[in-house]
């Protein structure tokens, strides 16, 4: 799925390069032309990535910032808790302050949630006209995610921590995937997740959710579908699989919040991710306990 939003995006650039290159222009012209170029690269009308990128914001939260498995991180909710929710961002980052704010509300149900930068301060920035989305994501691929996942869920185990689960947004769908194949968590959610194969899902015997979006570009519809005929073929792997209409991809976490049915779209979706973390990682008493 990598390749087909790579691929999108080249061949939209390639024909600008083309008019750019075949046109009349003398150098500074092209120079201009050139940096116009790259500002379309990363901000092209449509692009899902691009579009509502959130003001990040490192304040944000009731939470705090600190090292675990060796990066920071968003941490909210009792260090005593014995489940906890791993949250793996989208290209902007643990900084958004909607993924902290959903964060929190998980936390507000007895997890203690981690929201680690993966990008190690360096999330997409689509003002950063010299390094459009593909040259970012050769710096970042999802895959790097996964490897960087391990130490954070050995800390987890070593504080205490009996019961894991984790939802990736977007860029970290493949993360979430990774860890869910190889059961190093106990559950997993995907919103509007990209670089997804059927492959993928395949893999995946733990409980799964899966919330699309019906306007995304990236996963589209008719590929959440197939991922919905693979997982009930399993009928020993409880899933769930939701398509939310009119909304785009990034929608949990990149909503217009003046916008009232992106509002309630993102608020349910939010609701579903956590009934589906209670329902599979029981908070016992005991941890509620601790959390009093």
């Amino acid at each position: 799925m990598f390749s087909f939003i790579y691929k999108n995006i080249i061949f939209c650039t390639s024909i600008l390069v083309l008019v750019i290159s075949n046109g009349s222009v003398g150098g500074n012209m092209q120079l201009v032309g050139e940096t116009k170029l790259k500002v379309i690269q990363t901000k092209m009308a449509g692009h899902p990535c691009s579009s509502n990128p959130p003001i990040l914001n490192s304040f944000a939260g009731a939470g705090h910032v600190d090292k675990i498995g060796g990066l920071n991180a968003y941490l909210t909710g009792s260090p005593h808790s014995t489940r906890a929710i791993l949250f793996v961002s989208d290209i902007y980052g643990y900084e958004a302050p909607i993924i902290r704010k959903f964060a929190d509300k998980v936390a507000a149900a007895g997890y203690y949630v981690v929201v680690p930068d993966y990008f190690n301060g360096d999330p997409f920035d689509p003002d950063h006209v010299d390094r459009p989305l593909p040259i970012w994501m050769e710096d970042h691929r999802p895959e790097k995610g996964f490897e960087a996942s391990k130490p954070i869920i050995e800390a987890l185990k070593s504080k205490g921590i009996s019961a894991i689960g984790a939802a990736g947004y977007c860029w970290g769908a493949k993360t979430v995937c990774g860890l869910a194949k190889f059961k190093l968590i106990q559950t997993v959610v995907l919103a509007h997740p990209s670089s997804i194969t059927v492959e993928d899902i395949d893999d995946i015997n733990i409980p799964i959710a899966i919330l699309g979006a019906g306007d995304d570009t990236i996963t589209p519809p008719e590929v959440i579908k197939q991922f919905e005929r693979v997982l009930v073929a399993k009928p020993g792997v409880d899933s769930f699989v939701k398509i939310f209409p009119n909304v785009s991809h990034g929608w949990t976490l990149r909503y217009d919040t003046e916008d009232p049915e992106a509002v309630k779209a993102a608020e349910e979706a939010h609701q579903i991710i956590l009934e589906w973390f209670v329902k599979h990682i029981k908070c016992e008493r005991s941890c509620w306990m601790k959390n009093s």
